[in-house]
């Protein structure tokens, strides 16, 4: 794709996509069962869209993705997010 494309997205949504681009090569190889990661990687994305999580609402993402056993799933953790 074009990096005009990319700069377009990037004006709309105010997110930088070489930020995009680091948290996505990072979750290639990421053990989604370890609690740490999963805390690391809602942190990264609660960083990088400007959208603070709370204590509580990291605490339930982490048992939906490890504890349940579910597959992380970005358009759930988004409903999580919008419920605040």
């Amino acid at each position: 794709m074009d990096n005009h494309f990319f700069k377009n997205i990037e004006k709309k949504t105010g997110v930088n996509m070489k930020d995009i681009f680091e948290l996505a090569n990072s979750l290639q190889n990421a053990n989604f069962k370890d609690e740490k990661t999963v805390r690391g990687v809602i942190r990264r994305v609660s960083q990088i869209a400007n959208k603070p999580v709370s204590q509580e609402m990291e605490d339930k993402i982490v048992e939906s993705i490890v504890k349940d056993g579910k597959q992380l799933d970005i358009n759930q953790i988004s409903k999580m997010l919008n419920k605040k």
